[in-house]
């Protein structure tokens, strides 16, 4: 029989809580999100292609840090949904190159609105200094959690 950990509390490991936060902001963002018609799934795309940029669906699966089946599926949806268009990529017969429609460019700024105002209702009663805090260890824990990827 393998030796238990008695002492493994995972509500005094930051794994825990990182977990959580990120499903339960994912249900918050999609609740938020979903009257414009989008998802927080579809977020690295929306920013990828934000500025008008036309890119393959393997540079967005690499962009987004997700599988290409992955990123198949979800520009599937998207583009049923109308929010990307394909066109033939010039350079490669095989590929094409994913763009957003203008109906989601439109829809944009009112997402970015709901996000900032989901920033500041999950950071609220934190000090500016805090924040900074925060944000400053966020990113070097997730250099560190880049760094383990293979």
């Amino acid at each position: 029989m393998a030796d238990i950990d008695d002492d493994w509390d995972p509500l005094r490991h930051p794994g825990h809580y990182f977990s959580r936060i990120a499903r339960g902001l994912g249900r918050i963002g999609d609740a938020r999100l979903r009257s414009l018609g989008f998802a927080t799934a579809q977020l690295p795309v929306l920013t990828a292609l934000k500025d008008g940029q036309r890119l393959s669906q393997t540079e967005l699966a690499r962009w987004a840090k997700v599988e290409q089946p992955t990123m198949a599926q979800m520009l599937a949806r998207m583009e049923r949904d109308g929010l990307v268009t394909r066109a033939p990529d010039p350079h490669d017969r095989r590929s094409s190159l994913i763009s957003l429609t203008d109906e989601a460019r439109a829809r944009l700024p009112a997402g970015r609105a709901v996000l900032r105002q989901g920033n500041a209702d999950i950071t609220s009663g934190l000090s500016s200094e805090e924040l900074d805090t925060l944000v400053s260890l966020l990113k070097r824990v997730l250099a560190n959690v880049e760094a383990l990827e293979p």
